[in-house]
């Protein structure tokens, strides 16, 4: 498997945890957002939105990383992303989505780019624009966690909620978002913090961070 990725992207960051958690190895390719690298011809030819990240596998590419890690889920099923009961695979997914869909997209780099390019927005006013989405999510997702889980985001082991939230509080402190009215998803980061998963997916931990 080659992951081709961004060191600090959020959906690079989720799918390498993922990998991780089944144990799986890959080779990492970065793909540097800040240059453009993502809208060059190779990379446009293997994935035509020109977003990262793109997993090569069995001769083909994967891309749009919720994507990724389902496929991931449904060829490697142990130790399971996802879990037994069908409600409950209904409720991770939502959880997911939450950050998935709507608060990662609207803090994402070619979003922040536009602020700053169509807007003229400066450093604070991108940062109160990320941090409302970020906070507004996870004001839900506190009260999710708190719901369902037991020392990760639901139950007592590391999932797919989890491979969506840690990038996204890594995000919400690159924001400065305050984070302190989120205790519940605080303790979640604390125990990533301490999991080898997570440990090695972390952005300063990869051969394209600088």
């Amino acid at each position: 498997m080659i992951l081709h990725g961004y060191f600090r992207s959020g959906t690079s960051y989720r799918t390498r945890i993922g990998l991780n958690l089944k144990g799986l190895s890959y080779e990492t390719r970065g793909i540097d957002l800040r240059t453009g690298a993502q809208k060059s011809g190779t990379y446009l030819a293997m994935s035509p939105q020109g977003l990262v990240p793109a997993l090569e596998v069995d001769g083909g590419v994967l891309i749009q990383s919720p994507a990724i890690l389902e496929w991931l889920e449904e060829t490697h099923p142990r130790p399971p992303l996802l879990p037994e009961a069908t409600m409950d695979r209904a409720t991770v997914r939502g959880m997911a989505a939450l950050i998935g869909c709507d608060v990662h997209p609207l803090n994402n780099l070619r979003v922040l780019k536009a602020l700053r390019s169509q807007f003229e927005a400066d450093q604070a006013a991108v940062d109160g624009w990320a941090g409302r989405w970020i906070e507004d999510g996870f004001k839900a997702l506190e009260t999710l966690v708190a719901r369902h889980g037991r020392g990760w985001s639901f139950g007592d082991t590391p999932g797919l909620v989890d491979c969506y939230l840690i990038p996204q509080i890594y995000s919400a402190r690159r924001f400065h978002v305050p984070l302190d009215a989120f205790p519940r998803l605080l303790a979640v980061e604390a125990a990533a913090e301490d999991h080898p998963a997570f440990v090695a997916a972390h952005p300063d931990r990869q051969p394209d961070a600088d």
